[in-house]
Parts: structure tokens; C-alpha cells; sequence
């Protein structure tokens, strides 16, 4: 697999052409828009055939940012049921307004978002975790820190019939993680950094979604805990049939276990295949394993 560069496209000051110039840059510019949807139909081929015939959730062609600043360029993604899918990618390629464009957090210009059969693109976040069972868990600390466990985790169903649903739901994730049950009437402030992330995933299960956006899951975390939580989304998987998106600076470690892979760059899928096949690449291991 090649790893295309979108910023080929016409990153940089461009000089202006000269009159006998300008003929030949057009034919140029048609050709390396030829390359560049050529590039992103073998993209979208890669990840139909990973993802099966009926993928879970399904992008395509999104365009999204903040305000007038585009910062995605026609993402197309697949991930199957029970799938995980791990975006890599240098910092600022966009990889986290992915997952905050599928969850309702950016202002789309084009493109289709769909989990299942349904078309949620513009619902807002509110909608798809209650509807859509599409559920997020932020880079940054989202836990209450003066409240205990069991409060933080009762948080995670807010948009439930009832607080007893919500209490009922956070028993169910006490039976299936004894440590956080141990631990349910201490401050979530006293957790050390391992366990909140621990916490803040099994929060975000409370409303027992089908598919989990995961922005960095081992950032800022101690070897010992970065696996307990990729042993975590691992069973998640298998007990659970849990879809999984992730962003994943530990490039090595969130390719281990992905179905698929995927690298951003500049706004755009670069390069698509499995995570085998990514860890595996070369020019993958040079710019993002240390290889």
C-alpha cells in the first residue's frame, strides 16, 4: 500500500503561470484530481471488503468543521458490527473532528453519516446516544470530581426514563467490573488516572450504546493501565458485539487489535486496510511506530 499525501494536492504557495504555462497546469491539476478520486475509490473498496456487506456505521463523503474552517475533506469510513476501527495520524490531520462530526459536535457542509439503517447526520449528540446508540468518550477528564463512582456512573444515563433506570443500569456495570464496585463510594477525584478512564468508558456504556467513539484512550496513562483498558474494549467486543471507533496516538497499540485501520492526513483518509496490514506497512512504521 502507498500512503497518499492529500497535501500533494496543492499544499504551499502555488506561483502564478505564465500564459504558456497555463494550458499544461490544467491538464496537471485534471490529472492529479483523476489520482486523487482514483486514490478514493480504492479507499472505499478496501474498506467495503473489511467491513462486510452490512457495516454498522457507514461515512461517506463528509465534509465538516467549526465555523467557516473546513477541516475534513470527503471522509469515507466502514465498520462492521462488532469491529473496531483505530484512526492514526499525525497531530492536527483532523482525526478527532471525525469522531466529533459522527457524534453531532460539528458543522457539516456535505456528506452522509448512517448507523444501522438510519440516517443521522444532522441529528444532534442528545439524539444519537439516546436513538442511535452512538456514545463518546472525550481526551479530556469528563468525570465529576467531587462526586463518587456510583454518582458519576448514574450521570451516564441522564437521558433515561427514570433515575431508577439509571441506577439499575449502573448495578449492571458494577457486576461486570468489581474494581469500579469496590470503589463506588470514593470521589472520583481519588481514582488514579487508570481508573477514570476506566470509569468514563463504563459511563459512557450505561445507555448501552452499539457503537463507542474512544478519543485516546491510553493518553497520559502508566503501561499497567493502558492495557487493563485495551483488555477492557477488547471484551467489550467479544462479550458484547460492541462497534468501536477510536483515535489512537499510540499508534502501535491501537492497531493491535483493530479490525481496521485507517490514517488521516490533512483532512482525508491516506491510507485504509487492516491492522495487521498497517503495522506491517513500512511507511507506516516510519512516521508512526518508530519503526
Amino acid at each position: 500500500m502507498d500512503l497518499y499525501d492529500p497535501q500533494r494536492r496543492g499544499g504551499g504557495h502555488a506561483e502564478r503561470p505564465s500564459r504558456g504555462d497555463r494550458g499544461s497546469q490544467s491538464g496537471t491539476g485534471a490529472t492529479e484530481s483523476a489520482k486523487q478520486a482514483a486514490h478514493r475509490s480504492a479507499i472505499r473498496d478496501r474498506l467495503d471488503a473489511l467491513a462486510g456487506a452490512k457495516p454498522l456505521l457507514r461515512v461517506d463523503d463528509l465534509a465538516a468543521g467549526y465555523g467557516t474552517m473546513e477541516i475534513l475533506h470527503g471522509v469515507d469510513l466502514r465498520v462492521g458490527q462488532g469491529q473496531s476501527l483505530c484512526l492514526i495520524g499525525p497531530n492536527g490531520a483532523g482525526k478527532s473532528t471525525i469522531l466529533h462530526s459522527i457524534f453531532g459536535l460539528t458543522d457539516i457542509r456535505r456528506g452522509k453519516i448512517e448507523v444501522g439503517d438510519r440516517n443521522v447526520t444532522r441529528l444532534g449528540a442528545n439524539a444519537k446516544l439516546r436513538d442511535a446508540g452512538v456514545a463518546y468518550v472525550l481526551q479530556e477528564s469528563s468525570l465529576f470530581p467531587d462526586m463518587t463512582v456510583e454518582q458519576n456512573l448514574w450521570l451516564g444515563g441522564y437521558l433515561m426514563g427514570s433515575r431508577a433506570d439509571a441506577k439499575d443500569a449502573a448495578e449492571r456495570i458494577f457486576e461486570h467490573y468489581p474494581g469500579l464496585a469496590r470503589r463506588r463510594a470514593d470521589p472520583s477525584r481519588v481514582l488514579s488516572g487508570g481508573e477514570r478512564r476506566l470509569l468514563e468508558i463504563s459511563r459512557a456504556l450505561v445507555m448501552r450504546p452499539r457503537l463507542l467513539l474512544i478519543d485516546e484512550p491510553s493518553i497520559g496513562l502508566a503501561p499497567v493501565f493502558i492495557d487493563q483498558v485495551f483488555d477492557m474494549l477488547r471484551e467489550l467486543k467479544r462479550r458484547d458485539g460492541l462497534t468501536i471507533v477510536m483515535v489512537e496516538q499510540n499508534a502501535r497499540k491501537g492497531l493491535e487489535d483493530a479490525d481496521i485501520g485507517c490514517v488521516v492526513v490533512a483532512g482525508e483518509i491516506a491510507m485504509a486496510g487492516s491492522g495487521d496490514e498497517l503495522r506491517d506497512d513500512p511507511t507506516v512504521g516510519r512516521l508512526f511506530l518508530g519503526a
